[in-house]
């Protein structure tokens, strides 16, 4: 094993979707990216970041909230807890209103509106103008912050414009932004930009690049029609209650992210527990995560097909150039084949350009019966590649200390 000390661990993953949709743009067509002077299907790095965050939520069981209703919110908890509707509401718009950040009062929804509505009413909706993103913890320390001036909140004026200000004092609006500057596991991973309050941006320690298919796509347009059952039992008449189409595709994606080990560090302080958990937490969430777009109408729920973990100590190195040349289909069909071929290839001669010696460990786990090289050890699950790469990149002593 290399005797340079872990910074990155590389995730480099072969996946192929059958007929789907994961990621829409604004017009719900597939989006698609010029790579190699061909036509690719894209996934953008938000989409699949997102499904990798609320996996890795779940893991760690911990939660984030990113949103501009902080107020509305916290009104909702008071109410739960027996305060009456209108003071909650009052309550909930001097909280947010006590973080210094600008805001507007929404439009009153429209009560035709085909969404869900509120869980509480709320008629002065205090919206921020940036999106606040704080662990779900700072909810209910928020309400405490209420709950602590309910006497003064009693007597105070509603918020009815953005130039009102809050009745909490200088003191309490320190604590609102401190409770909006906390963190939890997820923030420290994922990273938290909030420029609005100082010292409440977090740099993630988490890369995540745009998935795309090793080979060239089309996008297919799916027309359908629905149903009118009274129309089809009557047969009175002819024709669909209703008929639309959809964009799709399918391919087989080249995804790639990266963690760093030392902006992990940064985040969490000397806690190699906390980083060891949290790094394996991540590994585990973005292998196994899809986005959800459309799964309803396509359950494209399928597995990755390769997964390659490499440790490094020089700096991340994406294999996306292995595919600037769209692999071609094998003889008997599939993009499978071709593009692990095409990804150990060119790890290979990659890895020999850069110098092998900075590569810490490196090991991969695949449906593919026949071995791999140039990826170094084969494992056989994605449950021990991720624990070998987290303990090669953080390894600890027989006393369960950081080595």
């Amino acid at each position: 094993m290399s005797a340079t000390r872990a910074r990155f661990i590389d995730v480099h993953i072969l996946h192929s979707v059958p007929f789907s949709n994961l990621n829409r743009d604004d017009t719900n067509s597939v989006k698609t990216v010029q790579y190699g002077n061909s036509l690719r299907t894209r996934i953008s790095s938000q989409s699949w970041k997102r499904a990798a965050r609320t996996d890795f939520e779940r893991h760690i069981g911990q939660a984030a909230l990113r949103t501009r209703r902080i107020g509305e919110r916290v009104t909702l908890h008071l109410s739960e807890n027996g305060w009456p509707t209108d003071l909650a509401q009052r309550a909930g718009a001097h909280v947010a209103a006590a973080s210094g950040i600008k805001f507007e009062l929404a439009k009153a929804k429209d009560p035709n509106a085909a969404e869900k509505a509120p869980p509480v009413p709320v008629p002065n909706k205090v919206l921020t103008n940036a999106l606040l993103y704080v662990p779900a913890t700072a909810i209910g320390e928020l309400a405490s912050i209420a709950e602590e001036h309910r006497a003064e909140l009693e007597s105070a004026k509603d918020i009815k414009k953005p130039t009102d200000k809050t009745i909490l004092s200088k003191e309490q609006q320190l604590r609102v932004e401190g409770v909006l500057r906390s963190r939890n596991g997820v923030i420290n991973v994922f990273g938290r930009m909030l420029a609005e309050i100082d010292d409440a941006n977090v740099d993630g320690a988490v890369q995540v690049a745009h998935a795309l298919t090793t080979h060239e796509t089309d996008v297919e347009t799916d027309y359908f029609s629905a149903v009118d059952d009274v129309t089809r039992l009557w047969g009175d008449t002819a024709g669909s209650g209703h008929m639309g189409h959809a964009e799709f595709s399918s391919g087989t994606f080249y995804r790639f992210a990266t963690i760093d080990l030392d902006d992990l560090a940064a985040n969490i302080g000397p806690d190699p527990q906390a980083a060891r958990e949290l790094v394996s937490a991540f590994l585990h969430a973005f292998i196994r995560s899809l986005p959800q777009a459309k799964k309803n109408a396509t359950a494209p729920h399928t597995a990755p097909d390769l997964v390659h973990l490499a440790v490094r100590g020089d700096r991340p190195l994406s294999f996306a150039s292995a595919f600037e040349e769209p692999v071609r289909a094998a003889d008997q069909g599939g993009y499978a084949v071709p593009s692990r071929t095409a990804l150990t290839a060119y790890a290979t001669a990659v890895n020999t350009l850069m110098g092998s010696r900075h590569i810490v460990n490196a090991g991969w786990a695949s449906s593919h019966t026949k071995d791999l090289d140039g990826i170094g050890r084969r494992h056989d699950s994605f449950d021990e590649l991720v624990d070998q790469a987290v303990t090669a990149a953080l390894p600890q002593d027989t006393a369960g200390a950081s080595a």
